[in-house]
């Protein structure tokens, strides 16, 4: 998978949301790296990708033996997905009447 390897780095993903202070230019930044990311795919093309990358993972966990951080990759995976979801939602204007 482009070179990566499975090594001994393990993180714990914070899946608790926080309140972050965004000024309008922290906004518009991060606007921008979504509207960057999303010029490659479509929302609907990184949510499916997301889930064959995590399949693949699954798969390759017959080989690899047991993974303790299985829950924490999953629900990582998971926001991910609600992320692109989001922002599908967003593209079609269903968002923008709450904002």
């Amino acid at each position: 998978m482009h070179g990566l390897s499975r090594t001994s780095y393990t993180h714990k993903m914070n899946t608790e949301t926080h309140p972050i202070e965004c000024t309008d230019a922290m906004l518009l930044a991060y606007g921008r790296e979504v509207g960057k990311l999303l010029s490659s795919s479509s929302a609907e093309c990184w949510r499916d990708e997301l889930w064959t990358i995590f399949t693949g993972y699954i798969i390759s966990l017959k080989e690899q033996g047991p993974a303790p951080e299985l829950c924490d990759t999953y629900f990582s995976f998971k926001e991910l997905i609600a992320f692109f979801e989001n922002v599908e939602r967003i593209g079609r204007g269903d968002e923008l009447l709450s904002v």
